[in-house]
Parts: C-alpha cells; sequence; structure tokens
C-alpha cells in the first residue's frame, strides 16, 4: 500500500472530503488531490496535521504500522 492510498482510504472511512481536508490543512485542492494520487509528498509538518485531523500516528499513515508491529512483537 502507497501513502496516497492510505490517506484516501482513511479519509473515507473518517467522513472526510477532499476539499475538507484541503480547507484544514490550508491548501488548494489539487494540492491535497496530488498526495492521494501520489504525485506529491506533504512536508511533514502537513503530514502532522493530516494524522492529528484523522487520529492516527504518522507511521500509520505512512504505511509503516506492520512495520512497528513486527518490532514490537519483538521487543516483548
Amino acid at each position: 500500500m502507497t501513502f496516497g492510498k492510505r490517506l484516501n482510504e482513511t479519509r473515507k472511512s473518517k467522513g472526510f472530503t477532499a476539499q475538507a481536508m484541503a480547507d484544514l490543512l490550508e491548501i488548494g485542492l489539487r494540492s491535497y488531490r496530488a498526495y492521494e494520487s501520489d504525485d506529491r509528498e506533504p512536508s511533514f509538518s502537513v503530514l502532522v496535521k493530516i494524522a492529528d485531523c484523522f487520529d492516527v500516528s504518522t507511521d500509520y499513515l505512512l504505511c509503516r504500522d506492520g512495520f512497528l508491529a513486527k518490532h514490537e512483537r519483538e521487543l516483548k
């Protein structure tokens, strides 16, 4: 899974429109859509804003949840 696909799925599951996200992030709709299509990557500060809006971790958005779960099991 890519960041854009994860972003799109998470946005829809949380009930946000792409326009609502663009407005919350104070960016244009075209810029936001570029994130979801993997044509652009958000800056670190925008990535954190997105994670906060969705109440998820940046690792989740970056598709690192499997990696983290694997290492969490190894630490136990």
